[in-house]
Parts: structure tokens; sequence; C-alpha cells
């Protein structure tokens, strides 16, 4: 018990950025995801050459997905594990070269071109080998039942190890690694929304003095929904074009949107904080139907259901965990003001036009860019808004 205390008082007398896990993470994620979707928009526009090994397709891809995503689950675990563990979080100089292994295999990543590729995958997959090392230590360390989240993370290791090795010549079907990635997510999105988004439109609601038509913790729909989703998933990672694939992945959509319907989201229309949850999970609906959907129906664009599952569900979700979760650990009060309203209303609305910029009357090019701005600019606010609460924010 000295012990504990002890270490309890030292973190302390840490500076605010290495109290916490989600303060490097959340903030260097805002700002990779800022830097990766204005190199993009350059790039495609002819304007720059990326000095990666990747593509500018696969490194743009690449690097929201293992780069920025990497950034934000390593935050929302380092925070997420010490409540369900009991056990103090990981701070200090650990947390330290956690956040600067990731940071180097980001800038390796992206000079890949120029540095060894190989070193370039190997600092990339090594910081999410270690992070699931660190994780697990602390879920087994305490015996705790989240053990599964451990093991998706490693899972999520592999795929990046997959998207080099194919990056770097290897005989991998191609786009293996990145849809292993990607159903990862979208899985983790799936069981982690579906405990959040309930237990806090429930909390919201009573304290309104609702009583009745509460959202209710999973049963045995939920289940058999998140199930028939990873199936179509691991599905989709072997053979996208399947047509079981496409019917497995659009019926999972439609139940995904089926249990969302469950938990009243239409009665938080005035709680910002919560509706965003709400949404977030409608675009991952969406997205399951039109992946399955472009299956059978050509005029229905990958990129488009793609882009409604990244840009959409996973970065609304993303943002939406961000901007709650530093608040409420750095001692602020859970309300979303004005800038906070307008990060939401930015990446949802660069979502709808990446999603549609085939339907747009605009050159693509031009689309894409506008919905890159967009995009970009919710991440812009977030690191100018919540970055100075989590780099020197108080801590509760």
């Amino acid at each position: 018990m000295k012990s504990e205390n002890a270490r309890h008082d030292r973190l302390k007398t840490l500076p605010p950025v290495l109290r916490g896990g989600f303060r490097p993470f959340f903030f260097g994620a805002a700002v990779w995801a800022l830097l990766v979707v204005s190199l993009w928009v350059l790039s495609l526009s002819g304007r720059i050459t990326l000095p990666t090994y990747f593509d500018a397709l696969a490194w743009h891809r690449h690097e929201m997905l293992f780069g920025y995503i990497g950034a934000v689950i390593a935050g929302f675990l380092l925070t997420a594990i010490p409540n369900w563990t009991g056990r103090l979080p990981i701070a200090g100089a650990p947390l330290a070269a956690l956040a600067g292994l990731w940071l180097a295999g980001r800038i390796a990543v992206l000079f890949s071109g120029i540095v060894s590729a190989p070193l370039a995958a190997t600092l990339d997959v090594g910081f999410l080998a270690v992070f699931a090392f660190v994780a697990g230590r602390e879920v087994l360390a305490a015996r705790n039942k989240n053990f599964p989240v451990v093991i998706a993370i490693a899972i999520f290791a592999l795929a990046n190890a997959l998207d080099h090795a194919e990056a770097l010549g290897a005989a991998i079907p191609a786009g293996t690694g990145w849809r292993l990635g990607l159903g990862i997510v979208i899985t983790l999105i799936a069981l982690i929304g579906g405990r959040i988004i309930p237990s806090f439109t429930r909390n919201w609601l009573s304290k309104q003095g609702l009583k009745q038509g509460l959202p209710s913790q999973p049963d045995r729909f939920d289940i058999a929904t998140i199930a028939l989703t990873g199936i179509g998933l691991l599905g989709w990672v072997a053979a996208p074009a399947a047509p079981l694939v496409g019917g497995l992945l659009s019926a999972a959509g439609v139940l995904q949107l089926v249990r969302l319907s469950r938990w009243s989201g239409w009665r938080t229309a005035r709680e910002p904080l919560v509706v965003i949850l709400h949404i977030a999970y409608a675009w991952l609906g969406v997205g399951l139907i039109l992946l399955g959907g472009s299956v059978f129906v050509p005029v229905i664009p990958a990129s488009s259901a793609l882009h409604a599952l990244s840009a959409g569900a996973i970065a609304s979700m993303t943002l939406a965990v961000m901007t709650r979760a530093t608040l409420g650990h750095t001692g602020h009060e859970l309300r979303a003001d004005r800038l906070t309203m307008a990060i939401y209303a930015l990446v949802t609305s660069g979502a709808i036009v990446r999603v549609t910029a085939t339907l747009l009357p605009f050159d693509y090019t031009v689309s894409i860019a506008l919905a890159g701005t967009l995009w970009g600019a919710a991440f812009l606010l977030f690191a100018v808004g919540y970055g100075p609460k989590l780099l020197g924010g108080r801590t509760p």
C-alpha cells in the first residue's frame, strides 16, 4: 500500500502531459490526422511527391488506419485499463517512451523512401507490439476480463505488418493487411460502442428525469449482431468481392442500425456529447450496407463505403471519445461548447462530402479537397481547443 501511495504521489509531480496516456496520444493523433490529410490532398493535386516507399494512396490509408487510429486506441486503452484493473496508469518515462516510439514510426514511414523501409516497418509495427504487451501485462496482472481487447490489438499489429509486407513486395493477397486492420477497428467500435453509447445515453436521460424506455446493456440480439458483423468482416478480409460476403455485410449493417434504434438517440438531441456517438454509430451501419451493396451494385463505389466507415464512423467516434474523455479526465464540465459542436459539425460534413464525392456537381479532385478541408478543420479545432487541456490541463 505504501508503495502504491508513493507511486500516486510521484504521478502528481510529473508534467501534466505524461500523467495519462490520453494526453500525448490524443493530441498527437489529432495533429497527425491533420498532417496526413493535408499531405494527401497536396499529393493528389500533384503539388508534392511523398518521400515514402508506399504509393501516395496506400500511405494515406496506412497512416490514417495504423498511425492515427493506433494512437487513439492507445490513448483510450491506457486511460480505460486503470479503470478496469484498479492499477495506476502508465505514466512518466514509460509513457514518454511509448509516445516516442509511435512518433518515430510515423516519421520513419513518411520518409521510408529515403531511409530504410524495413527499419520503418520495424518501428511502426514495434509500437503496436509493445503496446499490446504493456496492455496485456496490466490486464493479466489484475486478472481482468477484458483480455480479448488485448488480443484485438495484437491482431491489429499483425495487420500492420501485413500491410508493410505487401508494400515491400511480399506475395500477399492485395489489401489483406489494411482490410484486416479496418475490420478490427470496426469490430472494436461495435463492441465498445455497444457498451458506452447506451450507458451514456441512459445516464443523460435519467438526469433529465426520464424513467421509461431507457436503453439497456447488450443482450442476445446485440451479441448476434456483433457476431454477424465479425463474420462478414472476416469474409471481406479474405474475399472482398464474394456475393455471400456482400450479403453478410449488408445484413450486418441493417442489424447495426436496428441495434442503434434501440438506444433512444433521438431523445438526446439537446446533448451534443451524446448525439455525436449515435451519429458515429449510424455511419457504421450505413458503411456496412454500402460496402456490402458495392459487391452487387456497380454504381456504389467501394471507396464511398470505406469512407463511410473511416471518415464517418471511425473519425466521428474517435473525436467523440477524445473530446468527452479529455473533458472528464482534466476536471472540466462534461459540456459541449461552441468549439466542440463545430468539431462535430465539421467531421460530419467532411464525411458526407467524401462519401458522396462521385455524386456532387464538382470535379472529383475538388470534392476530395473540400472533404479534406472540412474533415481536417475538425482536427485542427481539436488540437487548438483541446491541446491546452491535454498538454497542461489539471488532473482531477
